[in-house]
Protein backbone atom coordinates (compact mmCIF):
# COMPACT_ATOMS: atom_id res chain seq x y z
CA UNK A 1 0.00 0.00 0.00
CA UNK A 2 2.90 2.76 -1.27
CA UNK A 3 -0.23 4.85 -1.49
CA UNK A 4 -0.75 5.31 2.13
CA UNK A 5 2.47 7.22 2.42
CA UNK A 6 1.84 9.94 0.02
CA UNK A 7 1.86 13.41 2.03
CA UNK A 8 -1.70 13.98 1.79
CA UNK A 9 -3.04 10.83 2.87
CA UNK A 10 -0.35 10.86 6.05
CA UNK A 11 -0.82 14.31 6.86
CA UNK A 12 -5.26 13.02 6.92
CA UNK A 13 -3.91 10.02 9.23
CA UNK A 14 -1.84 12.66 11.25
CA UNK A 15 -5.53 14.18 11.93
CA UNK A 16 -7.06 10.97 12.76
CA UNK A 17 -4.45 10.38 14.95
CA UNK A 18 -5.40 13.18 16.73
CA UNK A 19 -9.06 12.09 16.44
CA UNK A 20 -8.31 9.09 18.46
CA UNK A 21 -6.03 10.33 21.00
CA UNK A 22 -8.42 13.37 21.88
CA UNK A 23 -11.47 10.60 22.11
CA UNK A 24 -8.99 8.53 24.54
CA UNK A 25 -7.55 11.05 26.66
CA UNK A 26 -10.53 11.48 29.20
CA UNK A 27 -9.79 7.89 30.42
CA UNK A 28 -6.36 8.49 31.55
CA UNK A 29 -7.08 12.21 32.89
CA UNK A 30 -10.07 10.91 34.93
CA UNK A 31 -7.49 10.61 38.35
CA UNK A 32 -6.16 14.20 37.56
CA UNK A 33 -9.39 16.06 36.64
CA UNK A 34 -11.50 14.52 39.50
CA UNK A 35 -8.94 15.63 41.82
CA UNK A 36 -8.65 19.58 40.27
CA UNK A 37 -11.81 20.06 38.80
CA UNK A 38 -14.02 17.91 40.88
CA UNK A 39 -14.97 15.57 37.52
CA UNK A 40 -16.47 12.42 38.47
CA UNK A 41 -16.83 9.57 36.01
CA UNK A 42 -20.52 10.64 35.30
CA UNK A 43 -19.38 13.85 34.29
CA UNK A 44 -16.21 12.63 32.09
CA UNK A 45 -19.34 10.04 30.70
CA UNK A 46 -21.23 13.02 29.50
CA UNK A 47 -18.16 15.07 28.12
CA UNK A 48 -17.47 11.89 26.32
CA UNK A 49 -20.72 11.24 25.04
CA UNK A 50 -21.01 15.14 23.97
CA UNK A 51 -17.64 14.39 21.82
CA UNK A 52 -19.99 11.54 20.13
CA UNK A 53 -22.92 12.92 19.20
CA UNK A 54 -21.28 16.29 17.93
CA UNK A 55 -19.24 13.99 15.56
CA UNK A 56 -21.98 12.16 14.81
CA UNK A 57 -23.92 15.50 14.40
CA UNK A 58 -21.47 16.15 12.17
CA UNK A 59 -21.33 13.61 9.33
CA UNK A 60 -24.40 14.75 7.18
CA UNK A 61 -22.78 18.13 7.01
CA UNK A 62 -19.22 16.63 6.20
CA UNK A 63 -20.82 14.79 3.65
CA UNK A 64 -22.38 17.32 1.64
CA UNK A 65 -19.31 19.47 2.71
CA UNK A 66 -17.02 16.45 1.07
CA UNK A 67 -19.22 16.16 -2.31
CA UNK A 68 -19.19 19.97 -2.29
CA UNK A 69 -15.66 21.01 -1.61
CA UNK A 70 -13.60 18.01 -1.25
CA UNK A 71 -11.32 16.33 2.06
CA UNK A 72 -8.57 19.16 1.55
CA UNK A 73 -10.88 22.30 2.69
CA UNK A 74 -13.51 20.47 4.46
CA UNK A 75 -11.05 18.47 6.77
CA UNK A 76 -8.20 21.24 7.38
CA UNK A 77 -10.82 24.44 8.27
CA UNK A 78 -12.98 22.04 10.64
CA UNK A 79 -9.90 20.47 12.55
CA UNK A 80 -8.48 23.77 12.95
CA UNK A 81 -11.41 25.23 14.42
CA UNK A 82 -12.97 22.77 15.89
CA UNK A 83 -9.85 20.89 16.71
CA UNK A 84 -7.41 23.46 17.74
CA UNK A 85 -10.13 25.27 19.29
CA UNK A 86 -11.65 22.47 21.90
CA UNK A 87 -8.18 21.99 22.78
CA UNK A 88 -7.78 25.68 23.70
CA UNK A 89 -10.86 25.19 25.74
CA UNK A 90 -10.11 22.68 27.53
CA UNK A 91 -6.17 23.87 28.39
CA UNK A 92 -8.25 26.74 30.22
CA UNK A 93 -11.42 24.61 31.76
CA UNK A 94 -11.82 25.52 35.68
CA UNK A 95 -15.43 23.28 35.69
CA UNK A 96 -16.94 20.17 34.70
CA UNK A 97 -18.71 21.95 32.20
CA UNK A 98 -16.06 23.62 30.37
CA UNK A 99 -14.49 19.98 29.94
CA UNK A 100 -18.40 19.55 28.24
CA UNK A 101 -17.92 21.99 26.15
CA UNK A 102 -14.16 21.38 24.87
CA UNK A 103 -15.40 17.64 23.94
CA UNK A 104 -18.25 19.14 22.03
CA UNK A 105 -15.34 21.28 19.95
CA UNK A 106 -13.33 18.69 19.50
CA UNK A 107 -16.23 16.20 18.47
CA UNK A 108 -16.90 18.49 15.72
CA UNK A 109 -13.36 19.43 14.76
CA UNK A 110 -12.91 16.01 14.20
CA UNK A 111 -15.48 14.63 12.54
CA UNK A 112 -14.60 14.94 9.11
CA UNK A 113 -10.61 13.43 9.69
CA UNK A 114 -11.21 9.77 8.80
CA UNK A 115 -14.14 10.80 6.37
CA UNK A 116 -11.83 12.57 4.27
CA UNK A 117 -9.40 9.02 3.55
CA UNK A 118 -12.53 7.03 3.41
CA UNK A 119 -14.00 9.35 0.70
CA UNK A 120 -10.42 9.26 -1.28
CA UNK A 121 -10.46 5.69 -1.61
CA UNK A 122 -14.16 5.20 -2.47
CA UNK A 123 -13.25 7.32 -4.96
CA UNK A 124 -10.43 6.12 -6.44
CA UNK A 125 -10.17 2.33 -5.03
CA UNK A 126 -12.24 -1.00 -5.98
CA UNK A 127 -14.60 -2.18 -3.57
CA UNK A 128 -12.75 -5.31 -2.46
CA UNK A 129 -9.74 -3.02 -1.19
CA UNK A 130 -11.88 -0.55 1.47
CA UNK A 131 -11.39 -3.01 4.53
CA UNK A 132 -7.89 -3.27 3.69
CA UNK A 133 -7.05 -0.05 3.02
CA UNK A 134 -9.38 1.44 5.87
CA UNK A 135 -7.82 -0.56 8.27
CA UNK A 136 -4.48 0.73 7.86
CA UNK A 137 -5.76 4.25 7.89
CA UNK A 138 -7.43 3.45 11.19
CA UNK A 139 -4.60 0.92 12.23
CA UNK A 140 -2.64 3.48 12.10
CA UNK A 141 -4.56 6.25 13.51
CA UNK A 142 -4.98 4.24 16.24
CA UNK A 143 -1.73 5.15 17.69
CA UNK A 144 -3.32 8.14 18.99
CA UNK A 145 -4.48 5.47 21.47
CA UNK A 146 -1.45 4.65 22.49
CA UNK A 147 -0.14 8.04 22.86
CA UNK A 148 -3.53 8.95 25.01
CA UNK A 149 -2.01 6.29 27.42
CA UNK A 150 1.25 5.77 29.54
CA UNK A 151 2.88 8.22 27.35
CA UNK A 152 0.36 10.97 27.96
CA UNK A 153 0.74 10.24 31.96
CA UNK A 154 4.18 10.72 31.63
CA UNK A 155 4.05 14.43 30.04
CA UNK A 156 1.30 15.27 31.98
CA UNK A 157 3.17 14.37 35.15
CA UNK A 158 6.06 16.11 33.77
CA UNK A 159 4.85 19.54 32.98
CA UNK A 160 1.22 19.32 33.66
CA UNK A 161 -2.30 18.76 31.95
CA UNK A 162 -2.86 22.41 31.03
CA UNK A 163 -0.02 22.59 29.58
CA UNK A 164 -0.24 19.67 27.78
CA UNK A 165 -3.40 20.62 26.09
CA UNK A 166 -2.00 23.98 25.27
CA UNK A 167 0.91 22.13 23.27
CA UNK A 168 -1.78 19.88 21.42
CA UNK A 169 -3.68 23.26 20.71
CA UNK A 170 -1.07 24.42 18.31
CA UNK A 171 -0.05 20.49 16.98
CA UNK A 172 -4.05 20.43 16.04
CA UNK A 173 -3.22 23.43 13.67
CA UNK A 174 -0.03 22.85 12.02
CA UNK A 175 -1.60 19.30 11.13
CA UNK A 176 -4.40 21.14 9.58
CA UNK A 177 -2.17 23.36 8.07
CA UNK A 178 -0.23 20.53 6.43
CA UNK A 179 -3.39 18.66 5.48
CA UNK A 180 -4.10 21.80 3.28
CA UNK A 181 -0.62 21.80 1.93
CA UNK A 182 -1.05 18.90 1.13
CA UNK A 183 -4.57 16.69 0.23
CA UNK A 184 -5.73 16.58 -3.39
CA UNK A 185 -9.03 16.24 -4.08
CA UNK A 186 -10.02 13.05 -5.87
CA UNK A 187 -11.56 13.65 -9.28
CA UNK A 188 -15.06 14.31 -9.20
CA UNK A 189 -17.26 10.98 -11.08
CA UNK A 190 -17.97 11.77 -15.20
CA UNK A 191 -21.08 11.60 -16.59
CA UNK A 192 -24.62 13.13 -14.72
CA UNK A 193 -25.81 11.20 -11.38
CA UNK A 194 -28.89 11.70 -9.36
CA UNK A 195 -28.75 13.47 -6.54
CA UNK A 196 -27.87 11.31 -3.21
CA UNK A 197 -30.20 11.62 -0.38
CA UNK A 198 -31.13 9.85 2.92
CA UNK A 199 -33.98 8.43 1.16
CA UNK A 200 -31.98 7.33 -1.81
CA UNK A 201 -29.34 5.21 0.94
CA UNK A 202 -32.48 3.82 2.82
CA UNK A 203 -33.49 1.95 -0.30
CA UNK A 204 -30.07 0.34 -0.44
CA UNK A 205 -32.00 -2.48 1.35
CA UNK A 206 -28.75 -4.64 1.95
CA UNK A 207 -27.50 -2.33 4.61
CA UNK A 208 -30.34 -3.02 6.75
CA UNK A 209 -29.34 -5.82 8.67
CA UNK A 210 -25.73 -4.24 8.52
CA UNK A 211 -26.62 -0.97 10.48
CA UNK A 212 -27.16 -2.34 13.83
CA UNK A 213 -23.95 -3.91 14.25
CA UNK A 214 -22.31 -1.14 13.01
CA UNK A 215 -24.20 1.26 15.21
CA UNK A 216 -22.95 -1.15 18.58
CA UNK A 217 -19.90 -2.71 17.31
CA UNK A 218 -17.66 0.67 17.85
CA UNK A 219 -19.26 1.58 20.85
CA UNK A 220 -18.09 -0.97 23.10
CA UNK A 221 -14.40 -1.00 22.43
CA UNK A 222 -14.66 2.91 22.15
CA UNK A 223 -16.84 3.45 25.55
CA UNK A 224 -14.80 1.34 27.57
CA UNK A 225 -11.63 2.19 26.62
CA UNK A 226 -12.13 6.00 26.50
CA UNK A 227 -13.82 6.42 29.45
CA UNK A 228 -14.42 3.40 31.85
CA UNK A 229 -11.52 0.99 31.44
CA UNK A 230 -9.66 3.70 34.28
CA UNK A 231 -12.33 4.35 36.81
CA UNK A 232 -13.08 0.64 36.93
CA UNK A 233 -9.24 -0.39 37.44
CA UNK A 234 -8.75 2.53 40.17
CA UNK A 235 -12.14 1.96 41.88
CA UNK A 236 -12.18 -1.92 42.17
CA UNK A 237 -8.43 -2.42 42.31
CA UNK A 238 -7.00 0.39 43.67
CA UNK A 239 -4.98 0.71 40.09
CA UNK A 240 -2.51 4.27 40.36
CA UNK A 241 -2.95 6.27 36.81
CA UNK A 242 0.73 5.05 36.01
CA UNK A 243 -1.27 1.19 35.77
CA UNK A 244 -3.81 2.63 34.21
CA UNK A 245 -2.01 3.75 31.28
CA UNK A 246 0.31 0.84 30.87
CA UNK A 247 -3.15 -1.33 30.62
CA UNK A 248 -4.79 1.49 28.19
CA UNK A 249 -2.01 1.75 26.26
CA UNK A 250 -1.67 -2.37 25.48
CA UNK A 251 -5.47 -1.53 24.59
CA UNK A 252 -4.49 1.25 22.16
CA UNK A 253 -1.78 -1.31 20.60
CA UNK A 254 -4.50 -3.99 20.04
CA UNK A 255 -6.35 -1.79 17.97
CA UNK A 256 -3.17 -0.83 15.98
CA UNK A 257 -2.44 -4.30 15.66
CA UNK A 258 -5.82 -5.37 14.97
CA UNK A 259 -6.78 -2.71 12.11
CA UNK A 260 -3.41 -3.54 10.19
CA UNK A 261 -4.66 -7.24 10.29
CA UNK A 262 -7.82 -6.67 8.52
CA UNK A 263 -6.47 -7.15 4.89
CA UNK A 264 -4.81 -10.44 5.73
CA UNK A 265 -7.67 -11.37 7.82
CA UNK A 266 -10.61 -11.09 5.54
CA UNK A 267 -8.06 -13.18 2.33
CA UNK A 268 -7.98 -15.72 5.01
CA UNK A 269 -11.87 -16.05 5.99
CA UNK A 270 -12.92 -14.93 2.40
CA UNK A 271 -15.49 -11.85 3.38
CA UNK A 272 -15.73 -8.65 4.68
CA UNK A 273 -18.93 -10.43 6.67
CA UNK A 274 -16.95 -13.75 8.14
CA UNK A 275 -14.51 -11.31 9.77
CA UNK A 276 -16.44 -9.39 11.43
CA UNK A 277 -18.71 -12.24 12.56
CA UNK A 278 -15.68 -13.78 14.18
CA UNK A 279 -14.54 -10.55 15.65
CA UNK A 280 -18.08 -10.15 17.20
CA UNK A 281 -18.26 -13.37 18.89
CA UNK A 282 -14.73 -12.67 20.30
CA UNK A 283 -15.96 -9.46 22.00
CA UNK A 284 -18.98 -10.73 23.02
CA UNK A 285 -17.09 -13.46 24.89
CA UNK A 286 -15.26 -11.20 26.25
CA UNK A 287 -17.75 -8.86 27.48
CA UNK A 288 -19.51 -11.89 29.52
CA UNK A 289 -16.42 -12.82 31.13
CA UNK A 290 -15.96 -9.22 32.41
CA UNK A 291 -19.69 -9.12 33.69
CA UNK A 292 -19.47 -12.22 35.21
CA UNK A 293 -16.05 -11.74 37.00
CA UNK A 294 -15.22 -8.11 37.19
CA UNK A 295 -13.26 -8.06 40.43
CA UNK A 296 -12.12 -12.02 40.51
CA UNK A 297 -8.46 -10.72 39.46
CA UNK A 298 -6.68 -7.51 38.39
CA UNK A 299 -4.40 -9.39 36.05
CA UNK A 300 -7.23 -11.25 34.23
CA UNK A 301 -9.39 -7.90 34.02
CA UNK A 302 -6.64 -5.93 32.56
CA UNK A 303 -5.76 -8.87 29.52
CA UNK A 304 -9.68 -9.07 29.40
CA UNK A 305 -9.59 -4.81 28.64
CA UNK A 306 -6.86 -5.39 26.04
CA UNK A 307 -9.20 -7.97 24.87
CA UNK A 308 -11.90 -5.48 23.94
CA UNK A 309 -9.84 -3.60 21.94
CA UNK A 310 -9.12 -6.69 19.11
CA UNK A 311 -12.58 -5.89 17.61
CA UNK A 312 -12.06 -2.64 17.39
CA UNK A 313 -11.44 -3.75 13.61
CA UNK A 314 -15.07 -4.67 12.95
CA UNK A 315 -15.18 -0.53 11.64
CA UNK A 316 -13.25 -0.46 8.68
CA UNK A 317 -14.86 -4.51 7.69
CA UNK A 318 -18.53 -3.51 8.38
CA UNK A 319 -17.95 -0.17 6.72
CA UNK A 320 -16.31 -1.97 3.79
CA UNK A 321 -18.87 -4.14 3.97
CA UNK A 322 -21.68 -1.93 3.55
CA UNK A 323 -19.65 0.17 1.01
CA UNK A 324 -19.88 -2.26 -1.24
CA UNK A 325 -23.49 -2.13 -2.16
CA UNK A 326 -23.70 1.36 -2.14
CA UNK A 327 -23.98 2.62 -5.89
CA UNK A 328 -21.51 5.25 -7.10
CA UNK A 329 -23.42 8.50 -7.14
CA UNK A 330 -24.16 7.53 -3.21
CA UNK A 331 -20.72 6.37 -2.50
CA UNK A 332 -19.89 9.87 -0.80
CA UNK A 333 -22.98 10.90 1.46
CA UNK A 334 -23.39 6.82 1.75
CA UNK A 335 -19.94 6.54 3.83
CA UNK A 336 -20.40 9.45 6.08
CA UNK A 337 -24.18 8.27 6.58
CA UNK A 338 -22.81 5.01 8.22
CA UNK A 339 -20.18 6.85 10.29
CA UNK A 340 -22.52 8.82 11.68
CA UNK A 341 -24.60 5.72 12.39
CA UNK A 342 -21.50 4.31 13.82
CA UNK A 343 -20.51 7.49 15.66
CA UNK A 344 -23.71 7.97 16.86
CA UNK A 345 -23.81 4.54 18.88
CA UNK A 346 -20.99 5.47 20.63
CA UNK A 347 -22.62 8.76 22.14
CA UNK A 348 -26.00 7.11 22.80
CA UNK A 349 -24.12 4.31 24.80
CA UNK A 350 -22.24 6.67 26.16
CA UNK A 351 -24.96 9.09 27.92
CA UNK A 352 -27.50 5.43 28.29
CA UNK A 353 -24.21 3.92 30.40
CA UNK A 354 -24.15 6.96 32.80
CA UNK A 355 -27.30 6.72 34.45
CA UNK A 356 -26.75 2.72 34.52
CA UNK A 357 -23.36 3.08 36.63
CA UNK A 358 -25.41 5.36 38.96
CA UNK A 359 -27.52 3.51 39.67
CA UNK A 360 -26.15 0.65 40.42
CA UNK A 361 -22.98 2.21 42.03
CA UNK A 362 -25.55 3.53 44.60
CA UNK A 363 -26.49 0.35 46.08
CA UNK A 364 -23.83 -2.05 45.03
CA UNK A 365 -20.07 -2.37 45.32
CA UNK A 366 -17.86 -1.16 42.72
CA UNK A 367 -17.39 -4.68 41.18
CA UNK A 368 -20.60 -5.02 40.65
CA UNK A 369 -21.76 -1.43 39.13
CA UNK A 370 -18.99 -2.44 36.62
CA UNK A 371 -20.28 -5.98 35.78
CA UNK A 372 -23.67 -3.90 35.14
CA UNK A 373 -22.10 -1.39 32.59
CA UNK A 374 -20.12 -4.80 30.53
CA UNK A 375 -23.20 -6.32 30.61
CA UNK A 376 -25.17 -3.43 29.26
CA UNK A 377 -22.47 -3.49 26.14
CA UNK A 378 -22.70 -6.92 25.83
CA UNK A 379 -26.85 -6.93 25.50
CA UNK A 380 -26.98 -4.89 22.19
CA UNK A 381 -23.77 -6.39 20.70
CA UNK A 382 -25.70 -9.62 20.95
CA UNK A 383 -28.82 -8.16 19.20
CA UNK A 384 -26.87 -6.88 16.64
CA UNK A 385 -25.06 -9.78 15.66
CA UNK A 386 -27.94 -11.64 15.29
CA UNK A 387 -29.32 -9.14 12.83
CA UNK A 388 -26.73 -9.01 10.94
CA UNK A 389 -26.47 -12.94 10.36
CA UNK A 390 -29.05 -12.06 7.64
CA UNK A 391 -27.19 -9.24 5.88
CA UNK A 392 -25.84 -9.95 1.97
CA UNK A 393 -22.00 -11.78 2.10
CA UNK A 394 -19.41 -10.32 0.07
CA UNK A 395 -17.18 -12.04 -0.99
CA UNK A 396 -13.11 -11.23 -1.59
CA UNK A 397 -12.11 -14.84 -1.78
Amino acid sequence: MRWIMSPGLMSLVLGYTLSQFYRACLAVLSPTLHAELAAGPADLALSSGLWYIAFAAMQIPVGWALDRWGPRETVSVLLALGGGGGAAVFALAQAPWHLHVAMALLGVGCAPVMMGSFFIFARTLPPASMSAAGGAVVGLGSLGNMLGAAPLVWVVNGIGWRETLAILALITLAVSATIYACVKNPPRPEGTHPTGSLRALLKVRELWAILPLLGITYAASACIRGLWAGPYMAEVFGASDYLIGWVTLGMGLAMVTANLSVGRAVRLLGSDKRTSLANTLLLCAVLASLWLAPGLSLGLSSVLLVMVCISDSNYSLIMSHGRAFLPPHLVGRGITFMNMVSISGVGVMQFLSRPVYLSASASQPPATAYGYIFLFFLIPLVIGLLVYLFSPEDRHG
